[in-house]
């Protein structure tokens, strides 16, 4: 499973980072940071979800209020939102 992050989208609102650690509150740029992630393109960051933190990634984009998480299974079909 991997996931997903658009910092551009991000709105600040840190939701995510109540529900799983992997998002940290930025607070120079007022946006979260998403932890050990790889910039794939301009703003967006992805990385790898481990297996015992599935349902902490699922419950972050979910919380998010601006789908600004995406969370893809390891075939690449996209899970949430």
């Amino acid at each position: 499973m991997k996931v997903e992050f658009d910092e551009d989208v991000c709105i600040g609102m840190f939701q995510c980072v109540a529900e799983w650690d992997a998002f940290e509150e930025n607070k120079s740029t007022g946006k979260a940071d998403l932890a050990d992630s790889e910039e794939v393109e301009d703003g967006v960051f992805v990385r790898e979800v481990p297996d015992d933190a599935e349902l902490d990634a699922k419950f972050a984009a979910r919380t998010c209020p601006v789908d600004a998480i995406k969370i893809y299974d390891d075939d690449g079909e996209q899970l949430i939102p």
